[in-house]
């Protein structure tokens, strides 16, 4: 069964774990939560040639290092390039980014977890990984972040590769405020939520932003994130904001 919730148990799996790494908080929090649970955890990213993965990989990769937990293995960067199908769409191109007033639905990526799942499954099943981790919250309203989602893409994966095969979301049940609780000894300054970066600096513009302020704000956490346009973006109630996938 997917959605599996609990992030602690009394014994670890001797097993691997694939966790969907983005880089920003939600996935960085997890990644060392599923060494609670997981005698190997593998953080892998997915490129699809987006506007703001070289940022991302860039904090992901500093924040990995801050950390050095000894059950992390190294990060695996796939490439899975979508500039064919996806076009001009703003996620490719930087313009018409949706920004701190957008509406959740703006900030959809078509197909995304189908997406990045697919590529990672037949990472897994290549190198004996029976377990895929990725972030999305409560709050998620998209439809491939769905409970019948996961559990329908989890059997089929079984059925492609007649192996079995799990689907962890152990933040499905929770809000934002409630992850970043999660992650209060981490270095969150070290990771990434930006749909517009200017180099490797957060906008402080975009939808994006506008939830990570919200986020450590909500959260009663200091925000150490260099914005570009600090001061620029409104407080807004992180716990109604889509994460897509986690960021």
């Amino acid at each position: 069964m997917a959605q599996k919730t609990v992030l602690k148990q009394t014994e670890k799996n001797p097993g691997s774990v694939c966790v969907l790494a983005s880089g920003g908080a939600d996935s960085s929090i997890l990644l060392v939560a599923m060494t609670e649970r997981y005698a190997r955890v593998i953080p892998v990213y997915i490129r699809n040639g987006l506007v703001w993965e070289k940022a991302e990989m860039y904090w992901l990769r500093r924040f990995l290092s801050a950390v050095a937990h000894p059950a992390i293995g190294p990060l695996q960067v796939l490439d899975l390039p979508m500039k064919d199908v996806y076009g001009a769409h703003w996620s490719m191109s930087g313009k018409d980014v949706p920004d701190e007033a957008s509406d959740w639905k703006e900030v959809y990526l078509p197909g995304r977890n189908l997406i990045l799942l697919s590529k990672a499954a037949v990472y897994c099943s290549l190198n004996d990984i029976d377990a895929i981790a990725l972030g999305p919250l409560k709050t998620n309203r998209f439809a491939d972040s769905s409970p019948d989602f996961f559990s329908g893409f989890e059997r089929l994966v079984e059925r492609a590769f007649g192996r079995r095969f799990e689907i962890i979301t152990p933040f499905s049940n929770l809000i934002k405020q409630e992850v970043m609780e999660q992650g209060r000894q981490l270095p969150l300054e070290l990771t990434f939520s930006c749909l517009k970066p200017l180099g490797n600096m957060h906008c402080g513009a975009c939808n994006k932003c506008a939830e990570r302020i919200s986020a450590f704000s909500d959260a009663d956490l200091p925000d150490r994130t260099r914005y570009h346009r600090p001061g620029r973006v409104k407080k807004k109630r992180s716990d109604l904001q889509a994460v897509q996938p986690a960021r």
